[in-house]
């Protein structure tokens, strides 16, 4: 789990999503197939309307099927698909079958319940499905050719690149999924991390999960996992965006919900941010001082805290005078979520760790916990 790097200081340019490139590959060996030809450019519709060109990167005719490729480009965004070739590969069908969608090498299958599409169907989301149904007609229309066609999805590479994605977590196995609802990527946009924390959340309730844990970070995943003896689908790819998480669930609520992070993205928290990236609002160590003040902190940790440079040295102050700041910060930050949760029938709980994964703070303080605390 990373945190995407700030955007560059300039305009930023937009870029392709997977379905717009698979739509302008299918459609290219769909003409392939039907006329012998592969266009050097072809239009498609994105599902505004707009219509845009794709150069063909790749194409191969045999004696069933025809072949095309378009390399995706995804602008500024650090899309791990940026580069790739998506590739279609056209097979006619038997008449009035009409379009049925594979997947081919490095394009994933669907394993779990929770997504858009069932469990045993291609990773290819509807719209981009749609996109792709559209383009053959249109194509079909002006040929005035078969529409029953078999349309295989592949990215060379693609089950490697699926790693560097939520794909595994989310039970889609194979390889990357064939994603995009406009068509075109936003570069550096929020709205797709926050969707997958949604399918994280949809693919835990189908799966019967009575908890889950949202991270801010792999140290903090990896320790929240261990915590509670949690598997993979439990744990939702959180990173800044707590309010995103904690606001689905109170739509769509489990059991029980534990928030987990580091010591500095709690206290955001607990301040009341529910975005919890730096361009959001940095850490108020007044705020800090203060809360630590209300919990009893001995006054020159109290001290300590108002002239501090970072939250770590606070931290690292707390445990030289055996004083559970994070447990300060934990119940401050659970008040946050709970007020974002907004459901009072769904167990909430705030486990906060160090920067080596210890245990340094949780709310409420169970009677026991599973793991001991760091020692201070």
């Amino acid at each position: 789990m990373m945190e995407p790097a700030d955007p560059p200081n300039r305009p930023l340019k937009r870029g392709w999503t997977t379905g717009s490139c698979a739509t302008a590959a299918a459609r290219a060996a769909y003409e392939l197939l039907i006329t012998g030809n592969c266009p050097a450019m072809v239009e498609i519709a994105l599902p505004g309307g707009r219509r845009v060109s794709f150069a063909v990167a790749m194409h191969e005719a045999g004696d069933a099927s025809a072949s095309a490729g378009v390399v995706k480009d995804a602008g500024d965004d650090p899309d791990v698909t940026h580069g790739a070739l998506i590739s279609a590969t056209v097979r006619r069908a038997a008449e009035g079958s009409g379009i049925a969608f594979r997947a081919g090498p490095g394009v994933g299958t669907i394993t779990r319940p929770g997504l858009p599409l069932p469990p045993g169907e291609p990773a290819i989301n509807p719209v981009p499905r749609e996109m792709i149904t559209a383009a053959i007609n249109e194509a079909a229309a002006a040929l005035g050719a078969t529409r029953d066609v078999i349309i295989e999805i592949s990215i060379p590479g693609g089950e490697e690149l699926a790693k560097k994605t939520l794909n595994p977590r989310l039970g889609i196995v194979g390889g990357l999924s064939i994603l995009g609802t406009t068509g075109v990527v936003v570069p550096f946009s929020c709205a797709a991390w926050i969707h997958s924390i949604y399918r994280g959340i949809d693919v835990a309730r189908a799966s019967g999960l009575p908890h889950i844990a949202g991270a801010t970070g792999s140290t903090s995943e990896k320790a929240v996992q261990q915590l509670y003896g949690l598997p993979d689908a439990a744990l939702i790819d959180m990173g800044d965006f707590a309010g995103g998480m904690l606001k689905y669930l109170r739509r769509h609520p489990v059991a029980r919900v534990t928030v987990a992070g580091g010591f500095a993205k709690m206290t955001k928290l607990g301040q009341g941010l529910l975005d919890l990236h730096s361009r959001a609002g940095e850490v108020d160590l007044g705020w800090l001082a203060d809360t630590l003040q209300h919990a009893g902190a001995p006054d020159a940790l109290v001290t300590t805290a108002r002239n501090a440079n970072t939250a770590l040295q606070v931290l690292q102050e707390a445990e030289r005078c055996n004083f559970p700041a994070g447990d300060a910060v934990a119940g401050a930050a659970w008040q946050t979520a709970h007020r974002a949760l907004g459901n009072d029938a769904m167990a909430l709980d705030i486990a906060v760790f160090d920067r080596d994964g210890h245990l340094v703070g949780q709310c409420p303080a169970p009677a026991h916990s599973p793991l001991p605390r760091k020692r201070r």
